[in-house]
């Protein structure tokens, strides 16, 4: 059974730092695409960042890009996104989720893309 398990969220001040994971296990995670999303009360879900299977190459939206860095480590078969100088707009639930088919551009940042999910967790920012 392929499980993704997001953790890390928490209720920080605008302007501080929070540290996402991803674990996966149930899958060859070397060869998984990871994705992370938000959906910020109201709002649709969307595409936060993205990270590639072939050589770990990171993909941001614009609204995260430069405060956001998303790293794998496929030994221990995590993903991590580092959130650093925080926004009120940031406060979302954050989910991961894992594809093995290795999208292209606007791909990477759309829900139907991947295959499976983590349940994800809270990022509260105050101002």
């Amino acid at each position: 059974e392929v499980q993704l398990q997001a953790s890390g969220g928490g209720m920080v001040q605008a302007g501080g730092s929070l540290r996402l994971s991803c674990a996966a296990s149930g899958l060859s995670f070397d060869d998984y695409d990871i994705g992370w999303f938000r959906r910020a009360p109201g709002k649709a879900r969307e595409g936060v960042s993205y990270v590639n299977s072939n050589d770990g190459s990171p993909y941001y939206a614009q609204s995260v890009k430069g405060r956001f860095t998303i790293f794998r480590d496929n030994a221990e078969k995590t993903v991590t996104l580092q959130l650093n100088d925080l926004k009120p707009e940031d406060t979302a639930v954050y989910y991961c989720a894992a594809d093995r088919r290795n999208w292209m551009g606007i791909e990477r940042f759309i829900m139907a893309s991947y295959t499976y999910w983590g349940q994800g967790t809270q990022v509260t920012v105050s101002s």
